[in-house]
């Protein structure tokens, strides 16, 4: 499935109850970084003015962020004879291994100092089991640890989740369809998010899994401002 080629929702409006999640726009995610998602930084002024637009009209924002301990066994680094891009099937680990990226406490973990972060209602990190990739802003791969974040949404009463940010093919896709599996409608912003697409053809089979299993996708013209 291309990018363009699924018809997007028109004229929504935004709800007090609806949330809009922001993924990992952080400096390794963005050029020059360790895992540099290309053109990862053009989506950050969008993502301000949408953000803003969410907070004006009541809604919630919220943010994640990568942070990863140093012996994460999603790195190739930690595999013997492994290099950053091999394919690895792992219990909780995989399809790849993964350049280090985002380690606890480095510059590469922050996020980028163009990106309004003031607005977020919280800020959830994900990744530091060492053992298990944790693409979700929800959980980890295997589905076991929660990172809270279904919790405090169900709090707040959220119904809607919009979601945005890097990388489209893994932690927005893994989020996106978690966001489904607990029951809230979800809206994947497909010009303010950026993909990797590896191994090749990842972005195609994550929108054609979100759009099979009940994502709908939009464009920042598609709200009602």
């Amino acid at each position: 499935m291309d990018i363009n080629d699924r018809e997007n929702e028109k004229n929504v409006k935004i709800r007090e109850h609806d949330v809009f999640i922001i993924v990992d726009m952080q400096y390794d995610f963005l050029p020059g970084g360790a895992l540099a998602v290309e053109g990862g930084d053009e989506i950050i002024r969008g993502i301000n003015e949408l953000g803003n637009l969410f907070d004006k009209k009541g809604a919630s924002i919220i943010q994640t962020q990568d942070w990863h301990p140093s012996n994460d066994k999603s790195f190739a680094s930690n595999h013997p004879g492994k290099q950053p891009g091999d394919e690895f099937h792992g219990e909780g680990i995989g399809p790849v291994l993964w350049p280090d990226h985002c380690v606890q406490g480095t510059k590469g973990a922050e996020f980028h100092k163009d990106l309004d972060i003031t607005l977020a209602r919280a800020i959830i990190r994900k990744g530091m089991d060492p053992e298990v990739d944790s693409y979700s802003a929800f959980r980890d791969q295997l589905k076991k640890k929660e990172t809270g974040l279904k919790g405090f949404l169900k709090d707040l009463g959220i119904k809607r989740v919009f979601i945005s940010g890097l990388a489209l093919d893994y932690c927005c896709y893994y989020s996106a369809i978690d966001a489904i599996e607990f029951g809230f409608e979800v809206f994947l912003i497909l010009d303010l998010t950026k993909g990797i697409d590896d191994p090749k053809g990842s972005i195609s089979n994550a929108l054609e899994d979100m759009d099979n299993k009940g994502v709908k996708f939009l464009n920042t013209a598609s709200f009602i401002k």
